[in-house]
């Protein structure tokens, strides 16, 4: 558990300080801007229609008219009956810093006897002069620039209201508009009480943009800004052209009382930018700026007429704090879901969750951070993930390190799946539980090993052990043990038996593991005969009991083992009466005795032959012993008894 949480506190840390250092350089800005620009086209639009009307000169109205730019004298007319209509404010999104005649005495006259109409201006900007308001115009209130503000992925996602030059400050069309609209309904702007510096429309304060809100990093905060909502789809404005305008073929309910911009729309006249709602599937669809005026000018009305607040940002901190905290989740995960698929869609399924969270807030009118925190989910989750496969590897190799390579892969498989039962700090916890020893050893050992040089012996040994050894694997059992000529062999270790049939199963698997290496040495002795080599006879005990199981060692060199009577009972079987077993090399060269406690699990599957009830070796209680000859039923040629023992003997 300690190592766990090590690992959740290093991982997350480590993935938290390398986002901040790299959202403090701006390298998560473009991802976390696009971001933004989905939440901006999965929110539902607002439900009530602003009142604002576009007049827009398109490529038709210019194509009617016969000429670039629009005369003056038409202009005057256009704004002249938006006024008799009963516009409540006019925007003219065309800048006339010059005359365009004819009419241009007609145009002074309608822009200075029509409170209500505003005219554009652009500020001058570096080496940049701007564009000057109309003439008419010069030295009143009623002008606004027309200065937008674009990110550097050429999208606009932020509005002006004001500019200070140190020496005037300057109003933007469409907060002009807004005041004009909002005079007749007695609303106009202050000061927030609490934050003097901040401008309040009706009861919302429009909290200045700062150079690091949101996803921005040092952005230029010139100005007075606010982030653009764009809570109008495309066909939120009513239109008239401006050509129909000219005709008075337009319905005047969609003038009276309501705010009048004049715009270009024609393609063939550049003013359009690119907003959240240019680049969905593909597209590059950009949006007139007239249309773009009209977005920032209804959010402005909404926020004083509809309480609705601009788009909040957290804080630095609680940026960091929520990025931190998914850092944390992600680290916990591997922890959590261990299997490959289940992570998978445990990781998918967080993102999700994280974006409906972050969508569901930005929908209620905040903006939190979806690509740090969801980076960290992901990278923190994949750092543990790696961390626990190596650590799983590691104690796959130290667990599997206390077995005998000879383990079945099937073994192998259960004995790590169920670790967390018998595993603790890296050693298997001593534990109680019933299981099959198998004892092996070879006959006449000494006198072989005395008439071989070493190497041949070496030779005769390994080539008798690569015989054997993968034959207790494949029936389930463990081998513990290699002495010299001899083996030590366990089923049903080291996971726990907790049923009798399994308890009985194991024991089975233990005496068709003996009879599987009779009929192997018996193929291993003939190819040795044919060499001229000695022999193989081998003396099996097997015996099934209570045996306490757990390792012994140091960390450099650990083994497991197990330990109790039912050993050293087994042990005691496998050379019990020795010296009177001679093997029959080609038909029978293994002696195998089982105890009664093991015959009673094997039921009918054997033909065992009973040899007497004795008492072995260091032992204060006799044991009924048995011989195994063959699988019940088969057509094995019976062994030879060679050894003496009191009682009558019987078949089963």
């Amino acid at each position: 558990m300690r190592s766990a949480a090590t690992a959740v506190a290093v991982a997350g840390g480590l993935v938290f300080a390398v986002l901040i250092g790299l959202r403090s350089l701006g390298a998560l800005e473009g991802l976390e801007l696009a971001a933004y620009d989905w939440h901006i086209r999965l929110r539902p639009a607002a439900s009530a229609k602003p009142p604002i009307v576009l007049v827009t000169i398109t490529d038709r109205d210019i194509e009617r008219l016969g000429t670039w730019p629009v005369p003056d004298e038409l202009l005057a007319k256009a704004l002249e009956t938006l006024s008799r209509s009963g516009a409540r404010a006019i925007g003219l999104d065309i800048y006339r810093d010059v005359p365009v005649p004819p009419g241009h005495e007609a145009l002074n006259a309608v822009l200075a006897k029509n409170a209500q109409i505003v005219g554009a201006m652009l500020l001058p900007r570096g080496d940049n002069p701007g564009v000057r308001p109309p003439p008419a115009l010069a030295r009143s209130e009623r002008v606004g620039f027309t200065d937008i503000v674009v990110d550097p992925d050429g999208r606009v996602r932020r509005g002006l209201l004001l500019m200070d030059d140190g020496k005037t400050v300057f109003y933007s069309l469409p907060f002009r508009l807004a005041l004009l609209y909002l005079q007749a309904l007695g609303v106009g702007v202050q000061s927030d009480p609490q934050n003097p510096e901040h401008l309040r429309l009706g009861r919302t304060t429009i909290r200045p943009f700062e150079a690091d809100d949101g996803a921005y990093v040092r952005a230029d905060a010139g100005g007075y800004q606010f982030l653009l909502d764009y809570r109008e789809r495309a066909d939120s404005f009513a239109e008239i052209p401006f050509s129909a305008l000219l005709a008075g073929e337009f319905d005047r309910r969609l003038v009276k009382d309501r705010i009048a911009l004049v715009g270009v729309t024609a393609e063939s006249v550049k003013d359009s930018f690119y907003t959240p709602y240019s680049g969905t599937f593909g597209a590059k669809e950009a949006t007139f700026g007239i249309a773009l005026h009209g977005h920032m000018l209804s959010q402005l009305l909404r926020a004083a007429l509809a309480d609705e607040r601009p788009i909040a940002v957290l804080t630095d901190s609680l940026e960091a704090l929520l990025t931190l905290l998914w850092c944390l989740l992600g680290a916990v995960l591997p922890f959590m879901v261990r299997s490959a698929w289940r992570f998978a869609l445990a990781v998918a399924a967080g993102l999700a969750l994280l974006a409906l969270a972050a969508h569901a807030v930005f929908t209620a009118g905040g903006w939190i951070p979806l690509v740090p925190p969801a980076l960290g989910w992901v990278a923190a989750a994949g750092l543990v993930s790696a961390y626990v496969a190596a650590e799983e590897n590691k104690e796959r190799a130290r667990l599997m390190g206390l077995f005998s390579a000879y383990v079945s892969p099937e073994l192998a498989e259960a004995i790590y799946r169920d670790r967390r039962h018998f595993l603790a700090s890296g050693r298997p916890i001593p534990q109680r539980l019933t299981a099959t020893v198998f004892f092996c050893d070879v006959g006449g050992f000494t006198t072989i090993s005395e008439s071989l040089d070493p190497p041949a012996l070496m030779g005769w040994l390994y080539g008798f052990m690569e015989a054997i050894t993968p034959i207790v694997g494949a029936h389930g059992g463990v081998i513990l043990r290699f002495s010299g000529d001899s083996i030590m062999a366990v089923f049903g270790v080291p996971v726990a038996r907790t049923r009798d049939d399994d308890i009985a199963r194991d024991a089975v698997n233990a005496v068709d593991c003996a009879l599987a290496m009779q009929r192997r040495l018996i193929a291993l002795n003939v190819d040795l005969e044919s060499r001229g080599l000695p022999l193989i006879g081998m003396r099996i005990g097997i015996l099934t009991g209570p045996v306490t199981a757990g390792s012994l060692g140091t960390e450099q060199r650990m083994e497991y083992n197990v330990h109790g009577d039912t050993v050293n009972t087994s042990a005691r079987l496998e050379s019990f009466q020795r010296e009177r077993f001679t093997p029959d090399y080609l038909h029978a060269p293994c002696r195998i005795l089982v105890g009664e406690p093991t015959l009673r699990l094997l039921g009918a599957r054997f033909e065992t032959e009973f040899l007497g009830e004795f008492q072995l070796k260091g032992k204060l209680k006799p044991l009924r012993i048995h011989r195994v000859q063959r699988h019940a039923g088969s057509g094995e040629a019976a062994a030879e008894v060679n050894t003496a023992h009191a009682g009558s003997a019987s078949h089963r």
